[in-house]
């Protein structure tokens, strides 16, 4: 039996060639496409809140900043990218946004959304700990597709 730290569940892939715990076949092609129509709805709801098309992509990029976790280490990293890279995050500044009557916020919801969206269909997944190139669709790379 495999101990479980803090909670975080089990150390998956921690050693070179270890198998990965990841959503493979058809399955995960249903979670690429599912990516696409979250990208293309996000971006409409972008657009039809009066978004300005110009911005769409730096602001769809902008989100990978959440990747300056990885400076402090794998699990950090992992942390504040799947922070950031989550459909809860986005539907719930959604939700706050409609709620608040605050269409900003709305934008930078449906931003979220698509980026979401925008990286589960390219095949990134939410990380694991234990390397940046380690995801919940697989490992990154040469040898994880």
């Amino acid at each position: 039996m495999q101990m479980l730290k803090a909670g975080l569940g089990p150390e998956v892939g921690s050693r070179p060639g270890e198998p990965l715990a990841a959503v493979a076949g058809m399955p995960r092609a249903w979670l690429r496409i599912e990516g696409l129509a979250a990208l293309a709805a996000g971006a409409a709801v972008y657009v039809h809140l009066g978004g300005q098309l110009i911005w769409l992509v730096p602001l769809l990029l902008a989100v990978d900043v959440s990747m300056i976790g990885y400076l402090a280490g794998a699990r950090a990293g992992a942390a504040t990218y799947n922070l950031a890279h989550n459909w809860a995050l986005g539907l719930a500044v959604l939700g706050a946004a409609w709620w608040l009557e605050f269409p900003a916020l709305a934008l930078a919801g449906a931003i979220l959304v698509a980026h979401t969206g925008m990286d589960r269909a390219a095949g990134y997944g939410l990380k694991y700990p234990t390397a940046f190139g380690d995801t919940h669709l697989g490992r990154l790379g040469r040898s994880g597709r």
